[in-house]
């Protein structure tokens, strides 16, 4: 809270200040000499440990990725190599990491195979915290802590282990019930536990952990084991944060919220009967998911280049060859059979309100929101040309927190842009999957739509769910805590709920005098001009074909998120956070009388403080590029942080450029491509400025339906 390392605090060190804690080299001795003993396997069968180990199976199925077979060119700086492999797993939220060697006792297994692994990287991760009492949820969570953070420790050590393999070096990932070695001897000699009597503690958690490991034949710069006076960690430093650790006093202010109301104070938000931007629900069209532009790109409709590069475009980073696998194989367990009798505690609507929303923080949603479902919120057809037709009433709507320390080191379109996409979207289909599963062992019908397949759009939801606003991005909304440096993931379902209302905190009047997101944007897709109406909505409308084309083509990073790193929006507001943010914030939210006299001095405090710059401070990752199986890029022999094929981008707040100058065009439903269409349906980009031209401004639109107006033919699809 009171910290002034934060800012400079190395990714790799973590959340906890785990280097601050005295340590035993004498430890490996004792540990060496004595024999390897396998743990226990957690047995709970209540219905969230049976959806979570659904997941946990899935990890195993993938725990040893197939090995490149060409070497990437790492650095031989093992402390470097270290930085990549540790700001992984912590960009994958765990707790703490370490790594040691891996000694002949620490095998359970008696295999020529163990030969290949000299490493071990020791994924722990925390226990969530308990539910409040009186909320239902209790009841679920009950005995089922160490399934669920086991099941998050799989992932990331399966993930890491993917990693590694792709880079050309052996790996594979074990834990508790698929072990190939003794994970507590490991979790001792990794610096990150202490063996008593009765097991194995941590300094910071007791006993409220579990443990994955992934194994490698990859060398790192190993830890040290604990000493015995580690046990007293919790001193004053730590409840400050002065190491810039999360502080313990941020800890215990989350652990004092609400359950149901997650980690930040959404109940101090101003709710509205309607969106703060304007939706003709009768003219929104239902379009085809055939119609999304990274399909169409896929698809050929965008030309030859695109079509080339949309199978990697967003994997082309080691981080996001880890990922792909396992979320690819969430898909087919998303929907499932239904138990043939409701639970008797899921009658009431508010109950199971709270107890979703508590469930979904649990699972690690960082912010959650409720609404029903319009129609014009469902996709007309599935990307095989088979009809929707809306199935539930409700979407539990989830934001995932796509990390304040690797936004804070990236600068958008850089190489691991792709990748914090991917994690947030694999690990929202992990939670909307897990409660999915979970709702319908309790009898009532449930649906995760995840971004590899949705029949819902997501933006649109999330407003309606009350978890944020329209904002200039246009296709993106944006929240009053994490700004837009979120993905959503949605669940549907049909169990008794109480829709949240929409919120207002003033993002019209900040975005109508902010244009950073549009300046900074590589592409100039995002608007500079005003409001338009499109489709039926009120929106700041990009040219989505441009941006997808330069998201595609990307020859310098992977992907493209510029617009979410620049934005003033994006900002740590928790206690931890810098205390300018955390001010800015409160009277962002609780003064909004000023907003029209404080948008434009914050706007302007932003630039001068450089904000939107990469903090090199907090640059983790490997600058490397997965193509045609293999890493290319830096030089071991003389390995460049930032080599020249990179992108390294700073602020430019001298640019200029008109909104009249700009061409934007817009690809409204009359043109969208139909659910089944044999070769590209390409699109017509003239056609598209023209559409720009004419769109409809708000008042037009706002007066033409008072008026008792049609719609333009173009908010209709033609087939």
């Amino acid at each position: 809270m009171f910290a002034t390392k934060r800012k400079n605090r190395p990714v790799e060190l973590g959340p906890y200040p785990l280097e601050t804690l005295p340590r035993d080299p004498s430890v490996i001795a004792l540990e060496n000499n004595t024999p390897a003993n396998p743990q226990k396997v957690p047995v709970a069968n209540k219905p969230l440990a049976l959806a979570t180990r659904k997941y946990r199976e899935i990890f195993e199925s993938k725990r040893h990725a197939a090995v490149f077979s060409q070497k990437a060119p790492v650095p031989n700086d093992l402390s470097r190599r270290t930085r990549d492999i540790k700001g992984s797993a912590y960009f994958q939220d765990a707790s703490q990491v370490g790594i040691c060697e891996i000694p002949e006792n620490a095998w359970l297994i008696d295999s020529e195979d163990k030969k290949k692994y000299t490493h071990a990287v020791v994924i722990l991760v925390e226990h969530s915290l308990a539910i409040d009492k009186d909320n239902i949820a209790a009841k679920w969570t009950e005995g089922v802590e160490g399934e669920t953070s086991l099941t998050r420790a799989a992932q990331i050590a399966t993930t890491i282990a993917g990693q590694i393999s792709s880079m050309g070096f052996e790996a594979r990932s074990c834990w508790v019930g698929c072990a190939d070695v003794d994970v507590e001897k490991l979790t001792v000699l990794a610096g990150l536990a202490l063996r008593g009597e009765n097991g194995i503690t941590n300094p910071y958690l007791e006993k409220r952990f579990k443990v994955a490991v992934t194994l490698t034949s990859y060398a790192l710069t190993t830890d040290v084991p604990l000493d015995k006076k580690a046990a007293k960690a919790k001193r004053l430093s730590y409840f400050l944060g002065a190491s810039g650790a999360v502080s313990g006093l941020e800890r215990w202010r989350r652990s004092r919220r609400p359950s149901h109301h997650g980690p930040y104070p959404v109940e101090i938000l101003k709710r509205v009967e309607k969106a703060t931007t304007v939706i003709h629900d009768d003219e929104v069209p239902r379009i085809p998911t055939r119609a999304l532009f990274y399909i169409r790109a896929g698809e050929g409709d965008m030309g030859k280049k695109p079509l080339e590069q949309r199978p990697r475009w967003a994997y082309k980073h080691p981080v996001s060859q880890g990922l792909l696998p396992v979320m690819w194989d969430m898909v087919p367990i998303q929907n499932g059979d239904i138990a043939p009798k409701a639970a008797p505690e899921t009658t009431e609507a508010e109950a199971n309100t709270k107890a979703i929303k508590a469930l979904a923080h649990y699972l690690g949603s960082s912010i959650t929101g409720v609404c029903e479902i319009p129609d014009y919120c469902w996709y007309s057809h599935r990307k095989d040309g088979a009809q929707i037709d809306p199935y539930h009433k409700y979407a539990v709507v989830m934001l995932i927190d796509q990390g304040t320390e690797t936004f804070d080191g990236a600068c958008g379109d850089d190489w691991i842009s792709g990748s914090q996409s991917m994690r947030a979207y694999m690990r929202g289909a992990e939670i909307s999957g897990t409660m999915a599963d979970h709702i319908r062992q309790l009898g009532h019908s449930a649906r995760a739509q995840t971004s590899f397949d949705s029949d819902v759009l997501h933006v649109p939801l999330m407003i309606l769910a009350g978890l944020g606003e329209q904002s200039r991005i246009g296709e993106t909304a944006v929240n009053p805590f994490l700004g837009p440096r979120l993905k959503t993931v949605v669940l549907t379902t049909d169990i008794p709920m109480v829709p949240d209302k929409p919120i207002d905190f003033g993002m019209q009047t900040f975005c109508s005098k902010c244009v950073k997101c549009a300046r900074e944007c590589p592409s100039l897709s995002i608007p500079f001009g005003d409001k338009v109406f499109f489709n039926g909505y009120e929106t700041w409308k990009p040219d989505s074909e441009r941006c997808t084309r330069y998201r595609m083509l990307n020859n310098k990073g992977s992907a493209c998120g510029r617009c979410i790193k620049t934005c003033p929006l994006t900002k740590d507001v928790t206690w931890d956070g810098p205390w300018l943010h955390r001010i800015g914030s409160w009277l962002g939210l609780n003064v909004m009388w000023l907003k029209p006299y404080l948008a434009p001095l914050a706007i302007w405090l932003d630039d001068k403080l450089r904000q939107g710059n990469p903090n090199d401070a907090k640059k983790w990752w490997l600058d490397m590029e997965v193509k045609e199986g293999a890493c290319h890029e830096p030089n071991p022999d003389n390995y460049c942080e930032i080599p020249e094929g990179a992108n390294r981008k700073m602020i430019k707040p001298d640019r200029q450029v008109s909104a009249k100058m700009q061409k934007i065009a817009y690809f409204p439903a009359s043109v969208v491509p139909p659910p089944i269409h044999e070769g590209p349906f390409p699109t017509d980009r003239k056609l598209g400025l023209k559409f720009a031209e004419e769109a409809e401004t708000v008042a037009q639109a706002v007066e033409r339906k008072k008026n008792g107006g049609a719609p333009p033919e173009c908010y209709s699809t033609k087939f």
